[in-house]
């Protein structure tokens, strides 16, 4: 058996034989289709794909064989990449009326969304994203830090609970531990961020976990002094003291800066001094950063850039900036400016053509931007203004908000795509009935 971590598997001449005769079957085994062959040659080409040669005895061992297919023909996933392409959404679930992660999982599969990150490792979720391809995050809470920065046993209790039992299935790719710790009032929690994520790194390596696991903790735009123009941006004082080690650490294990990044929010905070099309990637004068001669025509850019500059300034000019959050409100009180659909579907739309193009920024053209997309439903839970409920691309049913390109669960992709995976099954279930009844 020859394996290459890839996303087909091809088991070629499987063939048994009753009364002298012998026949040969090819079984193409992908995430989205089964392709059934009898033929005495079968060659079959395809990018990221492994062959397994196998040859079975009797007609038992292939049936059995084929019954582990039913159950399981989307689980050979790549384990190497931690974010596919440059387009990802958060999962959020403060809410009582969204579709289930099963239909989560559909919706996202009709979307081509294959990056996705949670706030919590809710087990429904992880189990329902099991064989589906889709890269996942999942974050460790700001209520288990003060433990878990403790003991590194504790560390790795939560990740045999909440981890270790979903994988490889399970494509999780990454533990966010905490959300924007530093930079906010706690100071307890800033001082046992690192130690708690050294524990969950150490807990990691100890169950041979750290190559395929990647630790992060996402950061907002409060860590910083000031981020106008984008090369004047620097961490705050009180922050760098918890910052730099955290940043050191995360040099060493080769983890990126994730930033919260919100036009939305800094429009919203000083609608008469920023325009409202450089917020939304739309035809605007821009702005020119004097120091470094860099023109820039949005705001998304120019916040990414700010994160680069603040580290390069920290000592840390080889760490990548992933945007871990982003997005705009399609509803908010009379007090939010611009939280209306047009706007939400105007900043969505132009931000993810402008991720579909795979390019850097003014200051680091050659680095592409990676970002998760806030939020995939509305989630009417959320406490806060109105907008915080707001953010979904996805209405609570799983039609869109708007339109940016997705169609929803209501759309003729979904309805593909549940055609699709009724093909996968009824095809393996007749195989298998085949070889049972010969």
């Amino acid at each position: 058996m020859a394996c290459l971590k890839q996303k087909y598997c091809i088991i070629q001449r499987i063939a048994y034989g009753r009364g002298g005769f012998l026949t040969e079957v090819a079984v193409v085994v992908g995430l989205q289709d089964i392709i059934i062959r009898s033929s005495p040659t079968f060659i079959f080409h395809k990018r990221n794909a492994f062959i397994v040669n196998r040859s079975f005895t009797n007609q038992m061992e292939l049936s059995f064989f084929c019954l582990l297919l039913l159950f399981s023909t989307t689980t050979f996933l790549n384990v190497d990449a931690s974010f596919t392409g440059t387009y990802g959404v958060n999962y959020g679930r403060l809410a009582d009326n969204i579709p289930s992660p099963h239909s989560v999982v559909t919706l996202l599969k009709a979307a081509k969304i294959k990056n996705v990150r949670i706030y919590d490792a809710d087990h429904e979720v992880l189990t329902a994203f099991k064989g589906s391809g889709i890269e996942i995050i999942v974050g460790l809470g700001s209520q288990f830090l003060k433990d878990i920065s403790v003991n590194e046993d504790r560390a790795t209790d939560w990740i045999k609970e909440n981890v270790q039992p979903y994988i490889p299935g399970t494509h999780i790719t990454g533990i966010a531990v905490g959300n924007e710790i530093l930079g906010g009032t706690d100071i307890e929690l800033s001082e046992v961020l690192l130690p708690a994520v050294k524990n969950v790194y150490n807990a990691l390596s100890r169950l041979n976990m750290a190559t395929s696991i990647q630790v992060s903790s996402p950061h907002s735009e409060a860590v910083f002094a000031n981020s106008y123009p984008p090369s004047a941006c620097i961490f705050k004082e009180d922050v760098a003291q918890f910052m730099n080690p955290l940043l050191e650490f995360f040099s060493q294990i080769n983890s990126p800066f994730y930033i919260n990044a919100y036009p939305f929010l800094a429009y919203k905070s000083d609608p008469e001094h920023i325009d409202l099309n450089y917020a939304l990637f739309k035809k605007n004068a821009g702005i020119h950063d004097t120091k470094t001669n860099l023109h820039y025509d949005n705001m998304f850019d120019a916040m990414v850039d700010a994160a680069y500059f603040a580290l390069e300034k920290a000592g840390f000019d080889k760490t990548e900036v992933i945007v871990s959050e982003t997005g705009w409100a399609s509803r908010g009180d009379e007090s939010e400016a611009g939280a209306n659909v047009q706007n939400a579907r105007t900043y969505n739309y132009n931000l993810r053509k402008r991720l579909l193009k795979k390019r850097g920024t003014p200051h680091r053209p050659k680095m592409v931007v990676r970002a998760y997309i806030f939020a995939l439903f509305n989630e009417n839970l959320k406490p806060g203004p109105t907008s915080e409920r707001n953010f979904g691309l996805f209405k609570a049913d799983g039609s869109i908000s708007y339109n940016i390109g997705f169609t929803g669960l209501v759309g003729p992709s979904a309805a593909s795509s549940s055609l699709l995976n009724y093909k996968v099954f009824t095809s393996c279930a007749a195989l298998l009935l085949l070889l049972l009844t010969s």
